[in-house]
């Protein structure tokens, strides 16, 4: 098949939900890249004008499906551990389910402290820049998370059509499909790359107001 034959299988397939192994086949193909880069980048412009359209969901959206990912695995393990070591029993998918939700929070956090720009900073080191050296070293960490964005949204939508299609189910369940959760992930990452659009471009504007750019970054705290 050719790339434009893939790309087309690709999006009518998955719009109409009609996945076999043709599709999986169109996904691990280079056509995948064509589809999802750009899909990326339309997404990252939608969640940058969401987020400003919509405040509340810009301060709370991730850190409220991080922390309701937490409640949920703490909950689960402690019940766990109760019903294990004071009715001898355990439900079988208490140590399978908890991963996968934690996958879920990791990711979440991490889109979120992408906002409050608390991965790899090195601000104590870039404020010895000069304000040009400055925006540049921003400039590339936003152009690195994008191309990471990219990359991830595309194999987790190869990872999740897989599953789909293999119909793997969660470990300890009779029904909990593993796509479930996966499908979470390419939907993280378009999110985190409207973050990083939105970062991109309130530096372009502090650099031309000649603004400061670079801030001490505190983890967790309020953007």
């Amino acid at each position: 098949m050719s790339i434009w034959s893939d790309m087309v299988t690709i999006v009518t397939a998955t719009l109409s939900g009609d996945i076999n192994f043709k599709v999986t086949q169109a996904y691990r193909s280079d056509a995948a890249w064509l589809v999802f880069g750009p899909l990326t980048v339309i997404g990252a412009i939608a969640v940058h004008y969401l987020y400003k359209a919509f405040p509340f969901l810009d301060r709370h959206l991730e850190r409220t499906v991080a922390v309701t990912a937490y409640i949920l695995i703490a909950l689960i393990i402690f019940v766990g551990v109760i019903q294990r070591f004071v009715f001898s029993s355990q439900v079988p998918w208490s140590t399978t389910i908890p991963p996968l939700i934690f996958m879920i929070m990791s990711w979440y956090g991490c889109s979120y402290n992408v906002k409050l720009r608390t991965h790899l900073s090195f601000s104590e080191f870039r404020t010895k820049f000069s304000h040009k050296g400055q925006y540049y070293s921003l400039l590339m960490d936003n152009v690195l998370w994008f191309i990471f964005c990219i990359i991830c949204v595309t194999t987790m939508s190869r990872i999740t059509v897989n599953t789909y299609d293999n119909f793997q189910i969660v470990l300890g369940t009779d029904g909990v499909m593993r796509w479930w959760f996966i499908i979470t992930m390419p939907l993280c990452f378009i999110m985190m790359a409207g973050r990083v659009l939105s970062n991109a471009l309130i530096d372009l504007g502090r650099f031309r107001n000649n603004e400061k750019l670079i801030e001490q970054a505190v983890i967790g705290g309020e953007a």
